[in-house]
């Protein structure tokens, strides 16, 4: 049993489209013989509590495929044992023999990687020997929580991200200083913990200077604890005495989470040891006076009254017979308890603070308090180091809610906490001696949403209400755009088209990512990661994505819905790919965009391509078709329906929906279709209407895209690029599969003089996918050059070149056929060799040098 491939995937996908986080193995279950029922006992061993015995009595599939689904299963439950629940999962045999595809879904990348080997490492040992070690299981949950612990997002964190998932508000993590963002484009906030993009920094430098907060609530009115700051314990008689004397707190001017601090100090030497433990955290230490009283933290978010929590120090409760240190072990062994953020509560570690605060109740680890007695450990109520907190939301008093509202507006923190002591929260502070005794920036949020007792409340949602208020977008309009042929040139149009309502657009393409006029990165560019930098991007506010298979089998798709979904054919390309062995599977795996189509948005389809229109069915968006041909059946069904459309008729590019027609421009005034030559450049301009059609751009301003956006080298690189080179001409195109092939053979018919090809195919095509390529050519070209791609793709040299020649001679063996394997030699020869009013159709692999060698020759004519 060999794992050949892992592959994560992060969004919509050929698998799925609501499960976005999924892992694909490609297994090769090998030669593995197995008897199921004893397999399966074994296996029970091992995992006690693992589900899936009818698969042992399943007669419908082999062991191999038996072998897959257990593998599956194992690795959902191994996820399910440390708190990562998930439940999706399925397998898919490949052409290769004992080759499956297992897919399930995982809760955090790293730990569904890792479930992964670990299920084909506990299948294999069962098979071998029978079991599977105690060690080696116990060694893998430990990481497998571990790496949940690293890789999860923070309790605060994950609030505020669930909150605008409910929401339907996209969210991206941005791969730096654990920030986060909520929104597409220029409709963009961010958050980091509680810290949002409208955080100012000096309310931010101002919270954290415990000293100056104190300074300007006090010359606010606000009652807060008298305090000095010193730096060394020479000042630490004068300071107690500045702030009136014991008891007093010490605490480091720069500390969270509680570390450093000691309260209630009565002594002098008690006063030392506290000096120096905060100093270990903090050069400059804070000497306060100490208020008696229960600890509150007070949650303000943009200026309103939130939430409001009581924070209890950890502690233990005496029974008479337990010693302490049993009180502490029994207590950590609540589920709730655990190590980290993720956990209710936090598991209680003994320090050295611990033991000064037992020391001062009378009390050591070894003894054993009277029952009912409580004994503090901890200094400080932060559930980070073991406290527990209580909802006390309906209990505060309107005053100290006024108080607690003035408090944030004076610091100028949009999210506050704010740490008030006083006896009674019910009570105004003003009665109680109480005071506000810290105001913190990026509070926590756990004790609000996950009380250890009280009500828990949904302290995310005014966030995110601040951020975005009601009737705010989140999402810029996402036009997505796929199919076998001419998605890259439609992309390209409807950027354009897009450009003329004056919003600045991000499109990604085969050649590279671009924001407004400006490209940001050269290179094919149709995968997720590219889709991300321009909804990432805080100025587009348009987003044209051309979205290829690959990155789709890969990473799945880069947004979780779309606008408008195009899909512009299906053809035999790339098959053999992926595990993407049949043309049906090829549609499935393109349908995925059209499937995220959002429900307020369009599918938009090809009329004349049955695969493409079978993915009308179960759409959750409204779909509107394109045809070349306006009394096509389906065109007039729909139409008639109310639906919407784009059609070629009458020489025209033309908008139908009901009974009403929008003519936007005839094709001959079109430059895209070089006259009206190149149908399939018609096809991808009534595409690329209808998509700016169905986001409301204007009839004129479309017209006036579709004029001014020309198949050159500048605007549509190796796309029916047009060169005139005085005595012949040149057309440089991508094409690379027959379909491709043939709607070039369809212009060349329109072409008055003799065509010659330069061609070639990449080298992970199938043989007889080449071999079509061949064969084609032999039909367009008069004469044929053939020349290979620079990287085969595992190929061996002249292998592609020898099958597309036995593919040109099995058409017509007497053709002038040259091979020449560098492209630009072949090119150049080509070239060379035209005559006069001929054209020379190159198929490049690298467009940039095809273009380069034929611009030298045009810039070589004479004016």
């Amino acid at each position: 049993m060999k794992i050949l491939k892992i592959q994560t995937l992060r969004g919509p996908n050929f698998w799925s489209i609501q499960r976005h986080q999924l892992v694909v193995v490609r297994l090769d279950l090998e030669d593995f013989q197995v008897q199921r029922t004893s397999f399966y006992h074994n296996l029970c061993k091992v995992l006690p509590s693992f589900e899936g015995g009818n698969l042992a009595q399943r007669s419908d599939i082999d062991d191999a495929h038996f072998l897959a689904e257990i593998v599956k299963d194992i690795a959902i439950a191994m996820q399910g044992y440390v708190g990562m629940k998930v439940d999706f999962g399925t397998v898919k045999p490949t052409t290769e023999p004992n080759v499956y595809q297992v897919v399930f879904e995982y809760h955090t990348e790293g730990a569904g990687r890792y479930a992964a080997r670990a299920a084909v490492r506990i299948c294999t040992s069962i098979i071998e020997t029978g079991t599977y070690a105690t060690h080696e299981l116990q060694e893998d949950l430990k990481d497998l929580r571990d790496i949940r612990l690293d890789g999860q997002l923070g309790p605060s964190t994950e609030s505020i991200v669930a909150e605008a998932k409910a929401r339907n508000i996209p969210w991206l993590e941005l791969g730096s200083r654990a920030m986060i963002q909520l929104g597409y484009g220029v409709y963009q906030n961010r958050i980091q913990a509680t810290l949002s993009n409208k955080t100012g920094i000096l309310a931010v430098e101002l919270a954290c200077d415990k000293e100056g907060t104190k300074s300007i609530l006090r010359a606010s009115g606000v009652p807060v604890p008298r305090g000095t700051t010193i730096r060394s314990p020479k000042y630490l008689e004068d300071a107690i005495a500045e702030v009136g004397g014991f008891p007093i707190v010490i605490k480091p001017l720069n500390g969270n989470h509680g570390r450093g601090i000691t309260i209630d100090i009565v002594t002098f030497k008690e006063a030392l040891a506290a000096f120096d433990m905060a100093q270990e955290v903090s050069e400059e230490v804070i000497i306060e006076r100490f208020h008696t009283g229960r600890d509150h933290r007070v949650l303000v978010i943009n200026g309103k009254f939130v939430a409001v929590a009581e924070r209890v120090p950890a502690n233990v409760t005496g029974d008479g017979v337990s010693s302490i240190s049993q009180l502490i072990e029994i207590t950590n062994q609540d589920p709730r308890r655990g190590d980290g953020h993720d956990n209710v509560l936090t598991r209680i570690e003994i320090d050295r603070t611990s033991m000064d605060i037992l020391a001062k109740q009378g009390f050591t680890l070894d003894s054993i308090p009277p029952k009912g007695q409580i004994c503090y450990l901890k200094a400080t109520a932060n559930l980070s180091t073991g406290g527990v907190s209580v909802d006390r939301t309906d209990e505060i008093h309107p005053e100290n809610v006024w108080l607690a509202e003035r408090v944030a507006r004076i610091i100028g923190l949009d999210i506050a906490g704010i740490d008030v002591v006083t006896e009674d929260i019910s009570k105004p502070v003003r009665e109680t001696d109480g005071a506000i005794v810290e105001v913190n920036a990026a509070p926590g949020f756990r004790m609000h949403t996950a009380p250890s007792i009280g009500k828990p409340r949904n302290v995310a949602a005014p966030v995110i209400e601040m951020l975005f208020p009601a009737g705010t977008p989140t999402r810029v309009p996402i036009v997505a755009i796929t199919g076998t042929n001419g998605k890259t040139t439609t992309t390209r149009l409807t950027a354009h088209i897009f450009k003329q309502t004056g919003k600045r657009v991000g499109y990604t393409t085969t050649d590279g990512i671009y924001i407004g006029e400006c490209l940001v990165e050269k290179g094919d560019t149709t995968g997720p990661y590219s889709a991300q930098v321009i909804l990432r991007d805080p100025t587009v506010e348009v987003a044209v994505l051309e979205t290829a298979r690959g990155g789709i089998l890969r990473s799945g798709l880069g947004f979780d819905g779309c606008d408008v979904g195009v899909v512009m054919n299906v053809q035999a390309d790339h098959l053999g790919i992926g595990d993407i062995d049949t043309i049906e599977d090829l549609a499935r795996l393109k349908s995925t965009v059209v499937k995220t189509s959002l429900p307020s948005g369009f599918a938009i389809l090809n009329a004349e391509d049955p695969l493409v229109v079978a993915m009308a069915k179960d759409l959750q968006a409204k779909v509107a078709y394109f045809s070349m041909n306006p009394e096509l059946p389906l065109i007039k069904s729909h139409v008639s329906q109310g639906g919407l459309a784009a059609v070629y008729e009458g020489g025209y590019l033309t908008i139908l929906k009901g009974d009403w027609k929008l003519r936007i421009e005839e094709a001959v005034n079109v430059p895209l279709t070089l006259g009206g030559r190149a149908a399939f450049n018609i096809q991808n301009a009534l595409a690329a209407s209808l998509a700016a059609f169905a986001q409301d751009v204007q009839i004129d301003q479309i017209r006036q895209g579709l004029a001014t956006f020309v198949a050159s080298s500048e605007q549509t690189p190796g796309r029916m690029n047009l060169f005139d080179l005085g005595k012949y001409h040149a057309l440089v195109d991508y094409a690379h599969n027959p379909a491709g092939f043939k709607a070039i053979a369809d212009f060349i018919q329109k072409w008055e003089g003799e065509a010659i090809g330069v061609i070639g195919a990449p080298g992970d095509r199938r043989d007889e996918d080449i071999i079509e390529l061949g064969q084609l050519a032999a039909k367009m070209f008069s004469r044929i050059f053939i020349k290979e791609d620079k990287d085969l793709r595992g190929r061996e040299p002249r292998v592609v070149a020898d099958l597309l020649r036995q593919g040109v001679e099995e058409v017509d063996s007497s053709l002038l056929c040259i091979t020449i394997l560098d492209e630009s030699e072949a090119i150049t020869a080509a070239l060379d060799s035209a005559p006069q009013s001929s054209l020379v159709v190159v198929f490049p692999d690298k467009v940039d040098s095809a273009i380069a060698i034929i611009e030298s020759r045009k810039s070589k004519l004479s004016p």
